[in-house]
């Protein structure tokens, strides 16, 4: 994969994509949208109770993220982790084999069924199906600082799957998301019906294979 170079991004961002395209990913994301809505209100009440027995708290966890063109909205998740995740306010970094995932945290964690609430954050338009992870606000502002390029990621819908999380993975470090970036760019750059097939066929194979973190 080629690096993308600012004044590619700067072209790709300006162009306007086939209208057949568009049509594309707002029927893509509608129709995982309901069919995600109606998993989530089948699976709560078995899911709800596995997350109080093992760690009583919140079922649903959400928290501020950076959005489209810069715009923060609340995303939702099931609750994986101890409620003193994070303590005092202060964002922290997950890791792998994090040791504030509670025992069925690590389970939808692995299965990305704790991503499963976002289909909310898609019906309100906040997020799309496919597009970059969407970062805490004081990680963005960090990660601007050491590549100017970060903000670029937001042209487009952040989504519940991407190509840098299918061919990535989570990141735990700075460094991480930096090499996440070239992944997201390349994604915005050459958005294409293939290229969402393919995201989507990876996306299942990591989800039955427990790729999940």
């Amino acid at each position: 994969m080629q690096p993308v170079l600012e004044q590619d991004i700067s072209l790709v961002s300006l162009q306007r994509l086939p209208t057949l395209y568009r049509c594309w990913r707002k029927v893509m994301d509608l129709t995982f949208g309901l069919l995600g809505l109606i998993f989530l209100i089948l699976i709560l009440p078995v899911l709800a109770l596995f997350i109080y027995v093992d760690s009583p708290g919140p079922i649903f966890y959400s928290q501020e993220r950076v959005g489209y063109r810069g715009r923060n909205f609340r995303m939702h998740k099931f609750r994986s982790m101890s409620t003193e995740a994070e303590h005092e306010g202060w964002a922290v970094w997950a890791s792998k084999g994090d040791a504030r995932v509670t025992r069925i945290g690590r389970f939808m964690r692995a299965t990305h069924l704790d991503e499963l609430p976002q289909v909310l954050n898609m019906l309100r338009g906040e997020m799309s199906l496919i597009g970059p992870r969407p970062e805490q606000p004081t990680f963005a502002s960090e990660l601007e600082q050491v590549n100017p390029l970060y903000p670029r990621r937001l042209d487009v819908k952040p989504g519940l799957t991407g190509w840098a999380q299918v061919n990535y993975g989570y990141g735990s470090t700075i460094l991480d998301e930096l090499e996440k970036l070239e992944y997201d760019l390349y994604y915005i750059k050459h958005q294409s019906f293939k290229l969402d097939i393919m995201i989507l066929l990876k996306t299942v194979v990591e989800v039955v294979q427990h790729h999940g973190q």
